[in-house]
């Protein structure tokens, strides 16, 4: 027999199997998921979710396909949260503490309350790069931004109204065009690609069953 537990899904009780994901626990309850549920597997940030477990007053935020239900568990899922999304050309800005005033003004509003960093469904210290933005610290912002997945629960709690995964996005971006040191290997690679190099590979590998090309996979030559 299975282990079952009862969870609530937007107020109506359901008993689930006890090792499903929230995700997966919607859908054996009946509900036909057609929005949130991109990857399926983690992580696109499509999926972002709130709960609260019964008797206790905290509210959890997380991804419903990385989550496991849980006894008492009181799930609703997130619509989408509208972040601001500014437009620039990052062949024409530069990696100066301006350019975040100019198009991300909003971040210098931070009240430092942290509910962004305890929302966050990656476990990310997102005021603590919010922060580095603020500097100008570009490469220090990428690094520890580097595993947010765009899913909007920081913006949705914060009273500043600061959008920070794409405050996140900027400063990688910068870091990525003129910060990082340059990898001729792969600006060689990338030239090759676009020179049709691997057309004729790519096209003979298509046609080739599955099986085949697992075993061509595990026996592949690895770089070092």
């Amino acid at each position: 027999m299975q282990e079952m537990v009862n969870i609530y899904l937007f107020g109506k009780k359901y008993s689930v199997p006890a090792e499903l994901t929230i995700m997966c626990a919607m859908e054996y309850a009946g509900y036909q998921l057609v929005r949130g549920c991109g990857c399926r597997n983690g992580f696109c940030g499509a999926c972002s979710t709130i709960y609260r477990i019964k008797g206790q007053q905290e509210l959890h935020s997380c991804l419903a396909c990385q989550t496991k239900v849980e006894e008492g568990m009181y799930i609703a899922t997130l619509p989408f949260f509208p972040l601001v999304k500014q437009v620039y050309d990052i062949e024409k800005i530069k990696p100066t503490e301006q350019i975040m005033m100019q198009l991300y003004p909003e971040i210098y509003a931070c009240v430092g309350c942290n509910a962004c960093t305890k929302a966050c469904t990656q476990e990310l210290n997102v005021m603590q790069y919010i922060a580095y933005a603020q500097r100008g610290d570009f490469e220090a912002c990428a690094e520890e931004s580097f595993d947010c997945v765009m899913c909007g629960v920081c913006s949705s709690r914060c009273p500043a109204g600061i959008s920070h995964p794409q405050v996140a996005m900027l400063a990688r971006r910068i870091n990525g065009k003129y910060l990082a040191p340059k990898t001729a290997h792969l600006e060689e690679r990338v030239q090759e690609i676009k020179d049709g190099t691997f057309v004729e590979l790519l096209e003979s590998l298509m046609q080739k069953p599955i099986s085949e090309m697992k075993e061509l996979y595990n026996n592949r030559e690895i770089e070092k």
